[in-house]
């Protein structure tokens, strides 16, 4: 007997809140907009936070130090030192690439240069040493890994056994850190920003949602005084304010679902090519069910956050 009594409550809260929200027309759409226009921003700066992302670790991947040999250095202390650098709690990799190897990677290289190729096999050996490539776990850390390669005198000294057989350590490209420091600027920025205007977006979205319930309060004022007299619980007064509110959120999500799908669609190629291999259209296919619950949950809390405000503060409970 108790739960068809609780049943049926919820339906008259249901129908009580959707024909709320249908009949305020005008102000209701209103609502609809803006909270359209925040869930839209909202998803406008996930998605430049992935590609950003997607970039800086991309060019960060292209990040390394590597170590050129000289011709004769032995395999076994090359190996030996590969072994003192993995010890490092900043390397992440470090690849052997024999002298063979190299010769053979600079003829592939210059296979269209014939004076090169030509002056190469005048020399009659091998005039390339092997090369040891370093990756770091983060690239804030090569400045420590190059340091270390100082302190042992790698660089020239005379005590450290591996001096005779490094020809040069190539720190990375100076302008390549400026490309990912830069990068990592405008990342930070972006989010910052991203997160100012959906902070106000949101402030702006409540106030309209609060003003909308508000008048719903308003034109019910009579059905309220009267539910009151009879006793009827506040959750229940409540409830169909929440509803309404609520169903706002859910609509102005659907929609910004429904406008992202064109939207990626005719950028994912544009942000494949420029971005380096990310098309956003697909991250929003593939991630789709991601998004549902940001963008839809995002809304419907931003319409209960409202709708708990507006009854707090209007309706005399």
């Amino acid at each position: 007997m108790r739960s068809s009594s609780f049943w049926t409550n919820t339906k008259r809260v249901f129908r009580s809140g959707f024909l709320s929200f249908w009949r305020n027309g005008f102000v209701t759409l209103s609502s609809i907009l803006m909270m359209t226009l925040t869930l839209f921003v909202l998803g406008l700066v996930v998605f430049t936070g992935i590609i950003l992302n997607e970039t800086l670790q991309s060019l960060q991947d292209k990040a390394d130090i590597s170590i050129y040999f000289t011709t004769d250095a032995p395999v076994d202390q090359i190996m030996s030192l590969q072994q003192q650098i993995n010890t490092l709690p900043e390397v992440a990799t470090t690849t052997y690439t024999s002298a063979t190897d190299e010769l053979a990677a600079f003829e592939e290289r210059h296979q269209n240069d014939q004076l090169t190729l030509q002056a190469l096999s005048e020399l009659g050996s091998n005039p390339l040493g092997a090369v040891l490539t370093i990756k770091a776990k983060d690239i804030s850390e090569y400045g420590a890994i190059a340091q270390y390669l100082q302190q042992q005198e790698a660089l020239g000294g005379t005590n450290s056994s591996s001096s005779s057989i490094i020809d040069k350590v190539n720190y990375f490209d100076t302008a390549h850190q400026e490309a990912i420091t830069t990068l990592q600027n405008v990342t930070d920025s972006a989010e910052k920003l991203g997160l100012v205007i959906i902070v106000i977006l949101a402030l702006v979205t409540i106030a309209i949602s609060f003003n909308t319930v508000r008048l719903a309060i308003y034109t019910s004022r009579d059905e309220i005084s009267v539910m009151q007299l009879v006793g009827a619980p506040r959750s229940y007064i409540r409830a169909p304010f929440l509803v309404e509110a609520m169903l706002y959120g859910l609509v102005s999500g659907i929609v910004t679902l429904i406008l992202y799908y064109p939207l990626t669609y005719w950028l994912g190629q544009a942000t494949e090519n420029f971005f380096g291999g990310i098309n956003v259209f697909s991250y929003y296919i593939s991630h789709f069910g991601l998004f549902f619950l940001l963008i839809i949950g995002a809304g419907v809390l931003l319409g209960a956050v409202a709708s708990y405000l507006a009854t707090r503060r209007y309706l005399k409970l």
